[in-house]
């Protein structure tokens, strides 16, 4: 006889419901805890994943009466054209660590009235501001930014008498000189720090940075090599140290870095060491200055004012005060060097080497001076004025002519743009095609008839020249008339 007990039909069903009922709640209740979870980690994450990449303001050519900005995101890490891993980068690092070494705080100098012209500016916004809000290429100064819109670019280039040839010709040496880097960053051998920094003026003359997809890497590594050289010379830029010609090499690395500086501070792209550089660069040049207003071979103290010295001073130092660091007596270093300047300019307009006498036909270092008086905002000052006229008299441009000076072209072709007008149509009518003609199906440049000034280099000719040919965008020119 079975002791279970047995249950009813509707009691049965009854408890089939229960069970029903439970399964059914027990699910919502997994449900809900499990959207709970849910909504506890997107409150969670959801801040960081709403978090949005740096942008860069890229510089887009608008109607000349106002500047558009076009926003791009990028990775803000610097992008580079697939390669080997370069260990300068490492090295530059390396560099920065404490050591006795340390950079002078500049001191706040009392600006005298030096009535510097109109203003101690050349051309529209050479100074110290923009015109763009945010990072990027509109926070640089607008006289440099214009080369950084292929569009604007190429209209500058023709609204100033270039044509597409001469971009080609640009973009060209550009690919040679990039092939012919050493692995250090460097290029050349006797003069390793001046040649680095005409390469680098070269590539920042046609915009390109340590951002370039193209050159990006060379242009990284070129600064790098510069930023080492002055971090293990306290900063002192040159090859060779003990020779003459190492204040020339000093000017134009200096040049260079603080044209990097302006890109680089803008784009958000971090150098170790670069600022540095730059400073004490600059310092040294302005501490270098001479009692007579000048500078000389070694940045001597003596009275002696070389004028090819002081215009590669004069460009360096308006470079670093398109930085924005501050110099102890930057502007009376200018000032006085201007005033060397005139104290070596002859009755007739040529400018001399160390004085009013000039050599040869006197072209070369007039426009040496002139751009100087140009790039510090006293265009309209007799000096230059004089000097223009002199040099549209006098110059000539035979690639294999003996009396043809590359050397005073690099100059003449940034003075006479800047004067403007019929001198300047009939220079660039002059040298433009001439210069196209002579290249090399490599990018490169032949060595001229006349290789003195160091012209026999061709590393050292093909950067002139296509510093030359980028004369159309790299600055905006100021008329002189």
């Amino acid at each position: 006889m079975s002791l279970h007990a047995q249950l009813s039909p509707e009691a049965e069903a009854r408890l089939e419901a229960q069970r029903r009922s439970s399964v059914i709640t027990s699910i919502m209740i997994a449900l809900l805890v499990i959207s709970l979870v849910v909504l506890v980690l997107l409150f969670i994450l959801l801040p960081n994943l709403m978090i949005k990449s740096p942008t860069i303001v890229a510089y887009q050519a608008g109607a000349p009466q106002e500047d558009t900005m076009d926003q791009k995101e990028v990775n803000p890490q610097i992008q580079r054209k697939p390669s080997a891993p370069s260990s300068s980068m490492a090295k530059v690092i390396a560099s920065t660590t404490p050591s006795p070494t340390a950079v002078p705080v500049p001191e706040t100098e009392a600006q005298p009235n030096l009535d510097f012209g109109s203003g101690d500016d050349f051309g529209e916004g050479w100074g110290n501001g923009g015109d763009g809000g945010g990072g990027g290429f509109g926070n640089i100064p607008a006289v440099m930014r214009k080369r950084c819109s292929p569009e604007d670019r190429m209209q500058r280039l023709k609204e100033n008498g270039g044509t597409e040839e001469c971009e080609t010709a640009v973009v060209k040496a550009l690919d040679w000189l990039q092939t012919t880097q050493a692995g250090e960053g460097s290029w050349g051998a006797n003069y390793k720090v001046a040649y680095t920094g005409l390469a680098l003026l070269a590539y920042l003359g046609h915009c390109e940075t340590p951002l370039s997809v193209k050159y990006g890497e060379t242009v990284t590594n070129a600064i790098t090599y510069l930023v080492n050289q002055s971090a293990k010379n306290k900063g002192r830029l040159g090859t060779d140290l003990q020779s003459n010609q190492w204040v020339y090499e000093h000017a134009i690395a200096t040049y260079a870095i603080a044209e990097a500086y302006t890109f680089c501070s803008q784009l958000g792209v971090n150098l170790p060491g670069l600022m540095e550089a730059v400073q004490l660069g600059g310092q040294t040049i302005i501490d270098g200055q001479n009692a007579a207003g000048g500078w000389t071979y070694r940045f001597a103290e003596d009275r002696r004012n070389d004028s090819s010295v002081m215009a590669w001073t004069l460009q360096a130092l308006k470079a670093c005060k398109h930085t924005g660091i501050e110099f102890r007596n930057m502007t009376k270093a200018a000032r006085d060097g201007l005033d060397a300047f005139e104290g070596n300019q002859h009755a007739s307009g040529a400018i001399g080497y160390t004085g009013p006498t000039p050599k040869g036909d006197g072209t070369t270092l007039s426009a040496a001076g002139a751009l100087c008086f140009q790039l510090w905002g006293k265009e309209a000052h007799s000096v230059p004025r004089k000097a223009c006229k002199l040099i549209n008299k006098n110059i000539k441009f035979d690639w294999k002519g003996k009396d043809t000076d590359l050397y005073g072209h690099y100059y003449a072709s940034q003075a006479m743009i800047n004067y403007g007008g019929r001198f300047w149509q009939e220079y660039n009518e002059l040298f433009r095609d001439g210069t196209l003609a002579a290249q090399n199906n490599d990018g490169s440049w032949p060595l001229p008839g006349n290789t003195g000034h160091g012209l026999g280099n061709v590393h050292y000719v093909t950067c002139l020249a296509t510093l030359m040919l980028e004369v159309y965008y790299r600055f905006l020119p100021g008329t002189a008339q």
